[in-house]
């Protein structure tokens, strides 16, 4: 009897535990999905288009960051429990051209092939021209000297003043080039940073393809394709305007 009660008792546990960790599988997956919705903040470089699922908390990529910009989230993050991430304005991504966080990665949530961070898309810097201070037409320019891709990710553009007829240079990010590192947001010397990294899939639209912005080459009726120029007939020219017939009146081919 004892024997068999032992057995009982040991299954029982087992379904028992079987059973938390369900319901456990099942709280975490419903917390990450509340979490995940809650806001946004940077990833690691090479973070996988599935991260969230892959990434198994281990934590060794915080390890590997030799600026400790890396951590990992608390309860009270934007990102699920766990989660590494980094606060642009606290500690930035000082871009390692080897790349270390993505190397030590053991679940492929940080994509191992990932060997360029200056092509690293952990969000799109966005700027608020009412508070930037080169946009307000103060010489700023703190963001721009900033930027480790300088003249592709930010640019300096000049734009009309409203109370001058003199431009200012303004801060203009080109979001094909932008890492998202957010050396600018930590740079930004505003009380409250005029420039932020956001999520790109919420910021960043898409014209589509039914919009033609333009002739190509290739387009039948191009005025540059090879097969519309033979096709062209070669005009006589046009006739002389009056304008044109006064001043050339001597011309005797008139």
């Amino acid at each position: 009897m004892t024997i068999k009660a032992t057995r009982r008792q040991a299954i029982g546990l087992l379904l028992e535990g079987a059973g938390v960790a369900a319901a456990a599988g099942a709280g975490l997956a419903g917390f990450v999905s509340t979490a995940r919705a809650k806001g946004f903040e940077p990833l690691p470089p090479g973070a996988d288009a599935d991260f969230y699922n892959k990434c198994i908390r281990c934590g060794l990529c915080v390890k590997a960051c030799p600026y400790d910009t890396l951590k990992l989230a608390g309860l009270g993050a934007k990102v699920p429990y766990g989660t590494p991430y980094f606060e642009p304005r606290k500690i930035p991504c000082y871009m390692c051209e080897d790349v270390p966080c993505v190397k030590v990665c053991p679940s492929g949530a940080l994509d191992r092939r990932f060997d360029d961070i200056r092509k690293a898309r952990m969000g799109i810097a966005a700027i608020d021209p009412n508070s930037c201070l080169s946009w307000q037409g103060l010489r700023c320019e703190v963001c721009y000297r900033d930027c480790p891709l300088r003249d592709k990710a930010l640019l300096l553009k000049p734009h009309p003043r409203e109370l001058s007829k003199h431009a200012v240079f303004a801060p203009v990010i080109d979001p094909d080039h932008c890492t998202g590192c957010g050396l600018c947001v930590y740079g930004c010397p505003t009380q409250v940073p005029a420039i932020n990294i956001i999520d790109p899939k919420t910021f960043l639209g898409r014209i589509g393809e039914h919009y033609r912005l333009g002739w190509r080459e290739d387009q039948p009726h191009h005025p540059g394709n090879p097969a519309e120029k033979l096709q062209q007939a070669p005009q006589a020219p046009a006739a002389p305007g009056g304008l044109d017939f006064l001043n050339n009146m001597d011309d005797p081919t008139l």
